[in-house]
């Protein structure tokens, strides 16, 4: 056997990275379901137990040195500091979807007053951002990222629809298959990259446990 012949592959020498998107802890609005995109509301007592829960959830889950986003929201950044992370900047591009004129209503709220048929993920907001706009904002995020994974791996600590649109947007995928990821609040997901491949590894619950193997 040649020289040639028993060097290794070159998927072998790729660095594995990884990205952890950390949805908020439990707040007043996320607890009753109202839509909470520019309002700032802080997290309620359960939003701030899970958040510690999540202490070493980047060491548990093989994360080295990561480099931390943020939204600008103090939801998002109060969960940060609990969870024991130090966030290394802080971008509006990350900020929750803008529900416009549906801010602060429930689902049931606006189909019962507005739009029977209105799903954010197919009608985006009005007033608000349209599905077009949050896809525009979503890959920018998704850029930012892949420029930092060049040298270290990443952590977003997010919002509920921001999260789900991003791991679409960096998979690839059309925004509107968020739908049918769950992320609960202070739950969290993991992506992993490897050269070319990408894919979605695990969905962690509220508890700092992981939940689910997921491939969505």
């Amino acid at each position: 056997m040649t020289a040639d012949e028993t060097s290794t592959t070159p998927s072998e020498h790729k660095r594995t990275s990884r990205v952890l998107l950390i949805r908020h802890g439990q707040t007043e609005w996320s607890l009753t379901d109202r839509h909470t995109g520019r309002t700032d509301i802080a997290l309620t007592p359960r939003g701030e137990q899970d958040a510690r829960a999540l202490v070493g959830i980047a060491e548990r889950l093989g994360l080295v040195e990561p480099y931390v986003f943020a939204s600008p929201r103090r939801r998002a950044q109060r969960t940060a500091e609990l969870a024991g992370l130090d966030v290394d900047e802080v971008d509006p591009a990350f900020a929750e979807w803008d529900y416009g004129d549906y801010e602060g209503l429930t689902r049931a709220q606006i189909h019962a007053d507005h739009d029977p048929q209105w799903a954010v993920w197919t009608s985006g907001a009005p007033h608000g951002e349209s599905v077009e706009q949050m896809t525009s904002r979503v890959d920018s995020a998704v850029d930012r990222v892949e420029r930092r994974l060049a040298t270290s791996d990443v952590i977003v600590v997010s919002h509920g629809h921001f999260s789900r649109s991003f791991v679409c947007r960096f998979l690839g995928w059309p925004i509107h298959q968020g739908a049918d990821i769950d992320l609960r609040p202070a739950g969290a997901a993991l992506l992993i990259v490897l050269g070319t491949d990408r894919r979605l590894s695990t969905l962690v619950g509220p508890e700092g446990a992981a939940a689910t193997h997921a491939s969505i």
